[in-house]
């Protein structure tokens, strides 16, 4: 089979697209001939040796994948041949990933693509979507009625955010950095989107609470000093942080106990297969209903990995701005 992979971590430029054998389904798993794959800042850490872990060799990054079951392995019987389906956590934890066309898998980490729903959006869809949900819903508890900001309503986990939250009956407050980027957060569903190059946006959220604060504030950056959140945030809110390992934000204390607030860290990797699969029911139907569309921002060949990953950490490292929502990488075929 055709795959793009790399023989020890290094940069983007070391991923070669070549041929490799065609795997055969273990037990428990199925060999899905992949349709689309996705990248996502995780992909580049693993393949970049950022996360300090053991890599098959050689190693195929990704995530992220949607297609075509195409082999049963033993035992497993969630699926049979000819099923469509979606999925995410491959590449991790010595599995290897989706930059290939065909990619064996756990059927416990697999869900059924629903009629209508194309390979590409639930490719482009599954980690950020699996991601936001968790934070949404297992974490934060966000109810109908209440109130969510989220930095960055145009990227890949923003954009899924803005309209999650809205189909689930809340008011959203985004963030974006130019005229464009704002209008696109606002047919996702934004009621509220702040300028972040040109306003103080924790003092723009507070104002459009009318002094309240968000119930949600779901963080998708690495957090510095964390007092205008904070300020921005309702009593009894709750903060999400999933971005920035080496972070070590600032904050007074005060203002954490006096208003109740909870910070919740989350990695979507922690949680088991059976809460990502209740995740994956919401997103199925919210994607067959036309309610949660991914944005994909750039289409790249599975021979282009090494440029798709070098876009992705342009983007996640460098803060370029080149990238609007999600890179989707194709198979031949």
């Amino acid at each position: 089979m055709k795959a793009s992979f790399v023989e020890a971590a290094g940069p983007a430029e070391s991923l070669r697209y070549g041929d490799l054998p065609t795997p055969d389904p273990a037990a428990g798993e199925v060999r899905v001939r992949v349709a689309a794959a996705s990248v996502n800042p995780i992909d580049c850490y693993y393949r970049g040796g950022m996360v300090k872990v053991q890599l098959p060799t050689p190693y195929i990054p990704g995530c992220d994948l949607a297609g075509t079951v195409e082999a049963v392995g033993p035992g497993a019987t969630r699926y049979k041949v000819g099923d469509r389906v979606w999925g995410s956590n491959q590449g991790l934890n010595g599995r290897q990933g989706t930059l290939a066309e065909f990619a064996c898998v756990g059927e416990d980490w697999l869900y059924p693509l629903p009629a209508g729903v194309s390979e590409k959006d639930a490719a482009a869809v599954a980690l950020v979507g699996i991601t936001a949900h968790l934070g949404l819903f297992d974490r934060a508890n966000l109810k109908a009625g209440e109130s969510v900001f989220v930095s960055g309503g145009t990227g890949g986990v923003g954009s899924v955010v803005v309209q999650m939250a809205k189909a689930a009956g809340a008011t959203v407050l985004t963030s974006a950095g130019s005229p464009e980027k704002a209008a696109l957060a606002k047919s996702l569903g934004a009621d509220h989107v702040f300028h972040y190059k040109t306003e103080n946006v924790p003092a723009a959220v507070k104002a459009a609470t009318g002094g309240k604060g968000v119930d949600v504030w779901f963080e998708t950056v690495p957090p510095g000093d964390l007092d205008p959140t904070l300020d921005a945030v309702a009593p009894w809110g709750r903060v999400l942080l999933m971005a920035g390992r080496a972070a070590k934000p600032t904050f007074t204390n005060g203002t954490l106990y006096v208003k109740g607030i909870t910070l919740l860290g989350f990695a979507m990797f922690n949680f088991s297969a059976a809460a990502q699969r209740r995740c994956a029911d919401d997103i199925n139907t919210w994607m067959a209903s036309g309610r949660l569309r991914p944005l994909i921002g750039r289409e790249f060949q599975l021979s282009e990995a090494a440029a798709a990953h070098k876009l992705q950490e342009e983007n996640t490292l460098a803060k370029s701005g080149t990238l609007t929502g999600k890179i989707a990488v194709l198979p031949p075929g």
